[in-house]
């Protein structure tokens, strides 16, 4: 079955596989991001894998955003089936250099656009057979690091979140999932934690599988969170 899928942070990255990697299914796409000729590529890309795909170009920083998205969604297809909250920013800063700006801008996009997104999603994700919500979230979602009180507070936000989230809408058929990987390899990670050798990190299409995988899901078994670390790193810590 196609569904309707709004996937933001999708011009790069971690949601560009996503996209790219769903595409295969053929499912309808609302792609989301700042830079609108990322965006414009991927359709193309989406579409020649026989998928519908449709972009806004979206600051998640501007709270009216969600509402632009999820509106022009319900405009496009009339319907809404999967929200993927992937979009995130992540900038290094001791916690007396953490400027109040880049805090609040960390909040607004990894925490709060999720909720905003969630609340004018809920309505029509209630009327799917197919609903389901997928919160990317980090490992910085449940552990502490050096230099990223900000990323971390606003992780850590977007998980607990995402458990309330699940218990809520549990009742109207929604499922929540939430994936909390460690080091992708994104231009994000490169900035943020140059330390980290490229050798060992996850790539972007392995997440993308994972993402694949829940929407799969149809039984009665179910996935809250998947922790998702890298091969050399220490298991279960």
């Amino acid at each position: 079955m196609k569904k309707t899928i709004i996937i933001t942070g999708a011009g790069k990255g971690l949601g560009r596989a996503i996209t790219l990697r769903l595409a295969r299914m053929e499912h309808k796409f609302l792609l989301v991001g700042r830079n609108e000729a990322d965006l414009s590529q991927l359709c193309e890309e989406a579409i020649a894998l026989n998928s519908e795909a449709k972009y806004v170009v979206a600051d998640l920083a501007r709270p009216e955003s969600a509402s632009l998205i999820v509106n022009t969604c319900i405009e496009t297809y009339s319907s809404l089936d999967v929200l993927i909250n992937n979009a995130g920013v992540a900038n290094p800063f001791s916690i007396e250099n953490t400027p109040v700006e880049q805090w609040d801008l960390m909040m607004a996009v990894n925490a709060r656009a999720p909720f905003l997104l969630c609340k004018k999603a809920i309505p029509f994700l209630r009327e799917s057979s197919e609903a389901t919500i997928i919160n990317i979230s980090s490992v910085v979602g449940r552990k502490g690091y050096v230099n990223q009180a900000a990323y971390t507070a606003s992780k850590h936000a977007l998980t607990g979140f995402t458990k309330a989230l699940a218990k809520e809408v549990q009742p109207m058929g929604i499922r929540v999932h939430l994936i909390s990987p460690g080091g992708v390899a994104t231009e994000t990670l490169a900035r943020t934690r140059p330390d980290l050798s490229q050798n060992g990190l996850m790539q972007p299409e392995e997440i993308a599988e994972v993402v694949a995988f829940l929407l799969s899901m149809k039984g009665n078994a179910m996935i809250d969170e998947i922790n998702l670390r890298r091969l050399n790193s220490t298991p279960f810590d």
